[in-house]
């Protein structure tokens, strides 16, 4: 097991009701890594990579990106305003991370009644373990 299948692993055992782990790199559009507990759709897990993409890279967001730096009088030096983004489904809490590089994202699928506050939290504290594990 690699370094950061075992990190994923951790992190899907320490954030509540959490089903499903992985680990996106946006500069190459690769998912670096995944750990499920469920079995999971291949087609799902082959779109996430591209997905999480979308989410943080989309056009649109680079546009808003650009018109809070240009408003702020902020130079472009590779930082990103969109840091955390969650996404609720009819089933499930989708919690997305980007790391400190900037580059990577971790996304953490937890059941719907999971408390909230409590998957944040534990996803948050993974996130150093994870991202060490590259």
């Amino acid at each position: 097991m690699s370094k950061l299948d075992a990190a994923l692993q951790k992190a899907i055992t320490s954030v509540p009701d959490c089903v499903a782990t992985g680990f996106v790199d946006l500069a190459s559009g690769m998912l670096l890594g995944v750990k499920t507990v469920d079995s999971h759709p291949q087609e799902v897990i082959e779109m996430l990579a591209a997905a999480t993409a979308d989410l943080f890279q989309g056009p649109s967001v680079v546009a808003i990106e650009r018109l809070f730096r240009s408003a702020r009088g902020v130079p472009e030096d590779g930082h990103h305003y969109f840091q955390e983004i969650i996404v609720n489904s009819d089933n499930l809490i989708h919690v997305f991370l980007r790391g400190k590089r900037q580059q990577q994202v971790a996304t953490f699928v937890c059941r719907k009644g999971a408390n909230l506050g409590m998957v944040l939290t534990k996803a948050r504290m993974a996130m150093p373990e994870v991202e060490a594990a590259l």
